[in-house]
């Protein structure tokens, strides 16, 4: 890491770790608690919030908020874990839940983002935002997937550092704070979190990211994490009544410039690259939710129309099923409503008469596999191609 493209900021500086082996790292300032915006960053804002405000008021409308919470978890998921390289398609995570069967290792890491930010975001009463909780979302996250041996769930004792492949501490772009750091640098996160400093909540938001990617605190995951927490933050400050927005879609989209900015920040003091792209990101993917939410809202209550003319309680409960997941097997049916497999099929066969399933290939296991198109094309759109 070159010093010399450090400048000291309030943000930071770069200096020599002392000791016979010492070597350049960053030692982060405490988060700023105010930050002036110019007037096309405000303007930004403006935008974002109006647009968060929309989907805030869309899912507090939902009878039911779970049949947009999965889908919408399952494209920041598969967004997120894009960006650190894994392959999975939304596709592949819904056929893998499907047939019940073992997930390959990039299917796992998504599964495991799901499964993170649904057990946090049940404990929020008992548990808010603080470093017990990252711990705790950081083992869920890395259970079973690469980085397992990196200690998931414990704060890093050792030094990592950022860069390509086959960079070393002297040659990497980026070296985080040593971990004698970390303590005080992490508390002042957890305090930052909880106050309500002198700027909006979005913009405190995007400061308490690059603190947190900044400070890098755990030896592997910290990307998925951090960006995990952009929308969990608005959930714990009610900006949100679940996560229903998947901010890394744009991220990803963005890959470069999202790194350039956040290392900017660092080298330079200047936060409102970073600042504008996540208001950016807001603003476009909160609006493209609420589009989205109408178009399911609407294929959901088509499919409930569907299954009330079949007559069958059972017909209603495949309906919230197919939601949950839009392809489903007799085997998913059997455990899900506690029937016969003849009786999985004959639901499967007068849904796909009337147009609300198909039947696809067999599955992993030879299992029966109806896809409801449309539902699937609206939660994997534009995830899949990019």
């Amino acid at each position: 890491m070159d010093a010399t493209s450090y400048r000291s900021t309030q943000f930071g500086n770069a200096s020599r770790v002392p000791g016979r082996h010492g070597y350049v790292a960053y030692f982060p300032e405490p988060i700023p608690r105010t930050l002036e915006l110019p007037t096309a960053s405000v303007m930004i804002l403006a935008d974002a919030e109006a647009a968060l405000g929309r989907l805030a008021a869309v899912g507090g409308l939902l009878p039911n908020p779970d049949i947009l919470v999965r889908p919408y978890l399952l494209r920041e998921a598969v967004s997120s874990t894009r960006i650190e390289g894994t392959q999975a398609t939304i596709e592949d995570v819904l056929d893998a839940d499907a047939a019940g069967a073992s997930p390959g290792a990039d299917v796992e890491e998504v599964v495991n983002y799901v499964e993170a930010m649904r057990w946090a975001a049940e404990r929020l009463d008992e548990l808010p935002i603080s470093s017990r909780m990252l711990r705790e979302m950081h083992k869920r996250l890395m259970a079973g997937v690469r980085g397992r041996d990196l200690t998931p769930g414990e704060f890093r004792s050792t030094q990592n550092w950022i860069g390509p492949p086959g960079s070393t501490i002297e040659s990497a772009p980026f070296v985080p704070p040593p971990p004698a750091e970390l303590p005080e640098l992490l508390s002042d996160w957890e305090r930052f979190a909880h106050e309500e400093p002198e700027m909006p909540l979005l913009v405190q938001n995007a400061l308490l990211h690059a603190q947190f990617d900044t400070i890098h605190p755990f030896l592997d995951g910290n990307g998925r994490l951090g960006r995990l927490m952009l929308v969990f933050f608005l959930v714990a400050r009610e900006r949100l009544p679940g996560p229903l927005l998947y901010l890394s879609a744009h991220l990803e989209r963005n890959r470069e410039a999202y790194y350039a900015a956040l290392q900017l920040l660092r080298e330079k003091g200047d936060a409102l690259p970073w600042v504008d792209l996540f208001l950016t990101s807001v603003k476009s993917e909160a609006s493209d939710a609420v589009g989205r939410a109408e178009q399911i809202v609407a294929l959901r209550d088509r499919y409930l129309g569907v299954a009330t003319s079949l007559g069958t309680a059972n017909a209603i409960a495949l309906v919230n099923l197919i939601c949950e997941n839009p392809v489903i097997t007799t085997r998913a049916i059997e455990n899900r409503l506690g029937v016969s497999r003849p009786t999985a099929l004959r639901l499967l066969r007068r849904m796909e008469e009337r147009g609300v399933l198909t039947e696809q290939e067999a599955g992993a296991r030879g299992q029966r596999r109806y896809v409801a198109g449309e539902l699937l094309g609206l939660v994997a759109m534009e995830v899949e191609g990019q």
